[in-house]
């Protein structure tokens, strides 16, 4: 009998695998960070073959500190930080360029230069995303524009294009498989999401060879079996979707209506449409939710860009924490943020801003400041960046949302959890279970596998820990947000035109 499920979850800064059970529960897990990579202010980069690496590394750390074989796994489901864009080799398997990140912004000026035009609605008609730097296609023009002799190889045949679950997918098969999923394919700025298939019109925007692409697949069925020299070789590779997507699937998330909110190195919002793409009026995307057994299910997304990685700068970058662990006793070793509001434009602002030029700022400092005030103004940035997010999702969905599931590693925080219930105005809902992300991508391989049967099965293993309801006095909440859109303000357009290109 298969025990397990197991789920290889790659973020933004560490590299994951979980083993989970048929409750849907934990039944092992093992984790490694990686390298943050900053050439210069405003790009960061990965480095590919570590993140196969530490991925491959604490899916043998997983299996054997549970003392599981092969046997013991129905299939292996991928989630992955999606847009981070890998360039390599056909012929030998290795990167040309470092893995271009998500959050890094060199493409702002080229971005800029397709905004307020013809190709503008083209990408936002056909993608149902704003043209911006986060974006996948961007980053691929780049690497074919700057690393000696990529363009040419490209045309030639000779080089692939991924996400990082193409890539993982590509390394796992040892080069017998080359494919994506609809949900990372969606966020390319090249993928056409009613046709759904690769945009020829869009390829011409960006110059990219058709060769290059992967072959897109739906996010639950069997797309390879693991041919690398691991401890799990020969399981089926079985479901995959980014991460976002995949939380939104493994938060139960399916029916129209539903939304949830994950707080990990950025916070991401999700509505689920239904059947059919719902173009948004207040600066969302329109983007893939998922796609099984030829079904697509669309969704509204709200993109923030530095959530949880605010508490990595206050460790790294200022030197007030030593863990990202101890964010909790500093942010709650005082009543409140003390007037102090910390706007963490570091990479830009995201939803409903897309501002590549506004930088992070801190307001109502003063000689009272302490680093418990910072710390607590750092969290409540999280939610209030959320709170755009919903106002913008209501809008567009012409309707009140009542309530919000959450996830993401951040949600361990009662004080964050009861702030955002507070600055929304809704119940905010924590389940048992809050590795959502790495569970939807478990889901969607079992699924495919006959592991779990249906949907239904999934039902009985989501179970709430805790409901968050609003407490704080509604004045008080449009102070506090008031000061919070005035701190915005003041961050947009931070850059100045002679800054922009340096």
């Amino acid at each position: 009998m298969n025990r397990y499920i197991l789920s290889l979850d790659q973020g933004t800064t560490s590299s994951r695998a979980i083993l989970f059970n048929e409750a849907g529960e934990i039944s092992g897990v093992a984790q490694q960070e990686f390298r943050q990579i900053f050439p210069r202010p405003g790009w960061v980069e990965h480095d590919a073959e570590e993140i196969w690496k530490t991925q491959s590394e604490v899916a043998n750390e997983v299996m054997r500190e549970t003392a599981s074989t092969a046997d013991d796994i129905a299939a292996i489901g991928i989630t992955n930080q999606r847009e981070t864009t890998v360039v390599w080799d056909r012929a030998t398997g290795k990167p040309i360029y470092n893995a271009i990140v998500w959050q890094d912004r060199r493409t702002a000026e080229r971005i800029d230069k397709l905004k307020g035009g013809e190709t503008e609605k083209l990408i936002t008609g056909r993608t149902g995303l704003v043209p911006d730097a986060y974006f996948a296609g961007s980053k691929l023009e780049w690497i074919l524009d700057h690393v000696d002799g990529a363009r040419e190889r490209a045309e030639r045949g000779e080089l692939a294009f991924g996400t990082i679950d193409c890539w993982l997918t590509y390394k796992l098969t040892e080069g017998a498989v080359h494919v994506t999923d609809a949900s990372n394919a969606a966020r390319t700025m090249l993928y056409n999401i009613e046709t759904r298939a690769w945009d020829e019109q869009l390829l011409e925007v960006f110059r990219v060879p058709v060769s290059m692409l992967p072959e897109v697949k739906s996010s639950s069925e069997v797309y390879g079996e693991v041919a690398a020299d691991m401890t799990c070789r020969g399981v089926p590779i079985a479901g995959m979707a980014g991460d976002q997507n995949a939380a939104l699937f493994g938060q139960l998330c399916h029916e129209p209506g539903n939304v949830k909110n994950t707080y990990g190195t950025g916070c991401f919002m999700l509505m689920n449409c239904g059947d059919k793409p719902k173009a948004s009026s207040h600066r969302l995307l329109s983007t893939i939710g998922w796609e099984i057994d030829g079904k697509t299910s669309y969704a509204l997304e709200g993109s923030v860009f530095i959530g949880g990685a605010v508490v990595q700068w206050l460790r790294d970058g200022l030197g007030i924490i030593s863990k990202s662990s101890e964010i909790r006793e500093l942010s709650e070793s005082v009543d409140d943020a003390g007037g102090v509001i910390f706007v963490p434009a570091f990479a830009g602002l995201g939803a409903p801003h897309w501002d590549q030029y506004a930088r992070g700022t801190m307001f109502g400092i003063t000689r009272g400041t302490t680093a418990g005030h910072i710390a607590r103004a750092a969290v409540e940035s999280m939610a209030f960046q959320s709170a755009d997010l919903l106002d913008a999702m209501v809008a567009d969905a012409d309707a009140p949302i009542p309530e919000m599931r959450v996830d993401g590693g951040a949600t361990c925080d009662d004080l964050l959890l009861q702030f955002q219930a507070d600055v929304l105005r809704i119940p905010v809902i924590r389940p048992k279970m809050v590795e959502t992300t790495a569970l939807g991508a478990a889901y969607l391989a079992g699924l495919a596998t006959g592991f779990w049967k249906s949907s239904q099965d999934l039902e009985v293993n989501w179970q709430v820990d805790r409901v968050f309801e609003p407490a704080m006095d509604a004045d008080q909440v449009a102070e506090k947000r008031d000061d919070w859109n005035k701190a915005v303000r003041r961050s947009l357009g931070w850059l100045s035109e002679e800054k922009k290109g340096k």
